[in-house]
C-alpha cells in the first residue's frame, strides 16, 4: 500500500509515467555530455600539447580545470537549485556550457584553453546536480529510483569511456579543438527538450539562501584540490604556494560546517553525515575515483606512448571497460536487492583491486588480452560500486534537500577526480623521474626536460638523436612501465581500503514509506477532485443535480452530507499509525 502511494507521487511529480522515464532520458543526455567532456580531451592531449606547446603547469591546469572548478561549485549551484528551481539552473547550465565550449575549440593560447575549461566546469556545475537531484524527486519509489540510478551511473560511466574513442575519432579526422565543438549541436538539441520535457521542482524555500556560506564552500573546495594539485605536480608540500591554498581551503571549510551547524536554514543540513550510510557511501565514492581517473589518463598515455596505438585504436582499447560498466548499470537494481549495500560495494571494490592487480603484468609490449580482462574487471567492479554508493547515499536524504545531498555527491566525484589525477600523478612522477637520471650521453638539461613527461621526452630524444637520443627513448619507456607498476600498487592498496570502509553500509535495501512524497500526492489529489468537482457544478449538467453549498476548497476539510457543522477528522496517513494524521505530516514537512 504504501509502496502504492509513494510510486502515484512519483508519477504525479513528472506528470505520468511515461513522462517520467522520458524526463530520465533528457537526464541522462544531460550527463553524457559532461562526462565526456571530463574525459574526451585525454587522447588529444599529445596533439594539444604538440600545438599549443603549453608548459607541464598549464598542461596540468588544462586537464584539472574542468574537475576541479565544477567541483568547487556544485553545492553552490546544488543548493541555489533547491531554491530557485532546479530546472531554472539545469537550463542555465546548458547555455554556459554550449558558450564554453565554442571558447575551448577556438583557444590558440594555453591560458584561453584553461579558461574555457573553467568555464565548463562552472557549466558542469550547474548541471550535475540537478539531474541528480530530479532524479530523486521524480523517483521516490525507492526500487524505481535504483533503476533509474543504474541507469544514470551506466550513462555516466558510457560518457567517461566513450570519450577517449570519440576524442580519438575527432583527433585523427580533424583537429584537437574538435572535442569541445561536437557540444554545441547536443546542446541546441537537449535544450528545447529539456524546456518541454522538465517538470520544475525546488527544496525547502525558509530562510533566506546563505550565500556567504555557499562562498565559503566554494573556495574552501577549490584551496584544498588546489593544494593538493600542486603537490603533485611536484611542488614541495610545506611551500608557500602548496600549503597555503590547503591550509586556508581546509580552515574555510572548518568554518562552513560551524555556520551551517548554527543557522536555522543551512545550505546543507549536517544531519545527513551523522548517518553512517550517508557518510560511508560519500567516502566511497571518493575513493572510487580518485583511483579510476588517475588511472585512466595514465592508461592512455600507457596505450598511445608506450604501445604506440593511435588515438582511435587506444579509445577502441577502452570500450570492453564501457561495455562492462554498462553491465554493472543495467543489473545494478537487481544485485543491489539480492546482495543489499553492504556486499554490493564491498565486493565491488574487491573486484576492482583484483583488476588492478592483474594490470601490474603490463609491460612494454602489447597483451591484447590481458588488458581486455584488467578493463572489463576494472569497468564491471567500480561501476557496481559507484551505483550502490550513489543509490545509498539518494536515499538517505529527503526530497526537499536532493539538491543539496546530490551536491555532495558530484563534489565527492569530481574532488575523487581531482585528487585522483593529482595524487596518482605524483605517485607517477616520483617513480618516473628517477629512471631518467644518469643517461649515458644525455646532458642533464635535457634530461631535466625529459622528466617533465614521456611524450616531452620522445621529443627531447628525437632532438637529440643518434645512440643519446635512442638511450634516453629507451629508459623513458622503461621508466614510466615502472611508474605505471607503483600506481596501480596504489590504487589497489586504496579499492581494498574501500571494501574495509563498506561494512559500514547497512546489510540490506530498506524501502521505506515516503512521508513527504505521500503528503504530496494526497494534496495534489484533493486539490483536482475539487477542481473537477467545481467544474461539474460550474457547467449545465451541475445545475440539473441542483449542485449547492460553498465551493471546495484545496487544504480544507470537506464536510459530508451527515455533518451538522463540525469539520471532518483527518485520515491517518496509510503505514504511519494513528498518531500520524494529514495534518500533522503536512504541517511536519512544511
Amino acid at each position: 500500500m504504501s509502496r502504492t502511494i509513494t510510486a502515484r507521487a512519483g508519477r504525479r511529480a513528472a506528470g505520468g509515467d511515461a513522462n517520467r522515464w522520458a524526463v530520465l532520458v533528457v537526464l541522462c543526455v544531460s550527463l553524457l555530455l559532461v562526462a565526456l567532456d571530463a574525459t574526451i580531451l585525454h587522447v588529444a592531449v599529445p596533439s594539444l600539447t604538440e600545438n599549443l606547446r603549453p608548459g607541464s603547469t598549464e598542461l596540468l591546469w588544462i586537464v584539472d580545470a574542468y574537475p576541479l572548478v565544477c567541483a568547487s561549485l556544485l553545492i553552490l549551484f546544488g543548493t541555489l537549485g533547491d531554491r530557485i528551481g532546479r530546472r531554472r539552473v539545469l537550463l542555465l547550465g546548458y547555455g554556459l556550457f554550449g558558450v564554453a565550449s565554442a571558447l575551448a575549440a577556438l583557444a590558440t593560447e594555453p591560458w584561453v584553453l584553461i579558461a574555457a575549461r573553467a568555464l565548463l566546469g562552472v557549466g558542469g556545475a550547474m548541471i550535475m546536480p540537478a539531474t541528480l537531484s530530479i532524479i530523486r524527486t521524480v523517483f521516490p519509489d525507492r526500487r524505481e529510483r535504483a533503476t533509474a540510478i543504474g541507469i544514470w551511473t551506466a550513462v555516466a560511466a558510457i560518457g567517461a569511456a566513450a570519450g577517449p574513442v570519440l576524442g580519438g575519432f575527432l583527433v585523427e579526422h580533424y583537429w584537437w579543438g574538435s572535442v569541445f565543438l561536437i557540444n554545441i549541436p547536443l546542446m541546441a538539441l537537449i535544450l528545447p527538450l529539456a524546456r518541454r520535457l522538465l517538470p520544475e521542482s525546488r527544496g525547502s524555500a525558509e530562510g533566506p539562501w546563505d550565500v556567504l556560506g555557499a562562498l565559503m564552500a566554494a573556495a574552501g573546495v577549490l584551496g584544498c584540490v588546489l593544494g593538493v594539485k600542486r603537490a603533485g605536480a611536484g611542488e614541495p608540500l610545506f611551500s608557500p604556494l602548496t600549503a597555503g591554498p590547503l591550509l586556508a581551503g581546509l580552515l574555510l571549510l572548518v568554518l562552513f560546517v560551524r555556520r551551517q551547524r548554527r543557522r536555522p536554514h543551512p545550505l546543507i543540513d549536517m544531519r545527513l553525515f551523522a548517518r553512517p550510510a550517508f557518510t560511508t557511501s560519500v567516502g566511497c565514492i571518493v575513493l572510487a575515483m580518485l583511483a579510476l581517473v588517475g588511472l585512466e589518463l595514465i592508461a592512455v598515455q600507457y596505450l598511445q606512448l608506450v604501445l604506440g596505438l593511435s588515438p582511435l585504436e587506444t579509445g577502441l582499447r577502452l570500450l570492453p571497460l564501457t561495455f562492462a560498466a554498462m553491465a554493472a548499470g543495467a543489473t545494478g537494481s537487481y544485485t543491489l536487492r539480492r546482495l543489499g549495500p553492504r556486499r554490493m560495494v564491498g565486493w565491488g571494490f574487491l573486484l576492482t583491486a583484483g583488476a588492478v592487480l592483474l594490470l601490474t603484468l603490463m609491460g612494454q609490449h602489447d597483451r591484447p588480452l590481458l588488458l581486455t580482462a584488467g578493463f572489463v574487471l576494472l569497468g564491471f567492479g567500480l561501476q557496481t560500486t559507484l551505483f550502490s554508493a550513489y543509490e545509498s547515499m539518494l536515499s538517505e536524504a529527503p526530497p526537499r534537500s536532493a539538491g543539496g545531498a546530490a551536491a555532495i555527491g558530484e563534489t565527492s566525484y569530481q574532488l575523487g577526480a581531482g585528487m585522483g589525477i593529482a595524487l596518482l600523478g605524483s605517485v607517477m612522477n616520483a617513480a618516473y623521474a628517477p629512471g631518467l637520471t644518469g643517461v649515458p650521453g644525455v646532458p642533464a638539461e635535457a634530461s631535466d626536460a625529459a622528466a617533465n613527461s614521456l611524450g616531452e621526452a620522445y621529443q627531447v630524444a628525437d632532438r637529440l638523436g643518434g645512440a643519446a637520443g635512442d638511450a634516453l627513448h629507451a629508459a623513458a619507456r622503461h621508466a614510466f612501465v615502472d611508474g605505471l607498476h607503483l600506481t596501480l600498487l596504489v590504487s589497489a592498496g586504496l579499492l581494498l581500503a574501500g571494501a574495509v570502509m563498506a561494512v559500514r553500509l547497512p546489510r540490506v535495501m530498506e524501502c521505506p514509506v515516503d512521508v513527504e512524497a505521500a503528503v504530496e500526492e494526497a494534496a495534489a489529489e484533493a486539490a483536482a477532485q475539487a477542481e473537477a468537482a467545481r467544474a461539474a457544478c460550474a457547467g449545465p449538467a451541475g445545475e440539473r443535480d441542483g449542485c449547492a453549498g460553498p465551493a471546495l476548497v484545496p487544504g480544507q476539510p470537506v464536510a459530508s452530507p451527515g455533518d451538522t457543522g463540525t469539520a471532518a477528522e483527518p485520515r491517518p496517513l496509510p503505514g504511519s499509525g494513528p498518531a500520524e494524521t494529514m495534518s500533522g505530516a503536512a504541517g511536519r514537512a512544511r
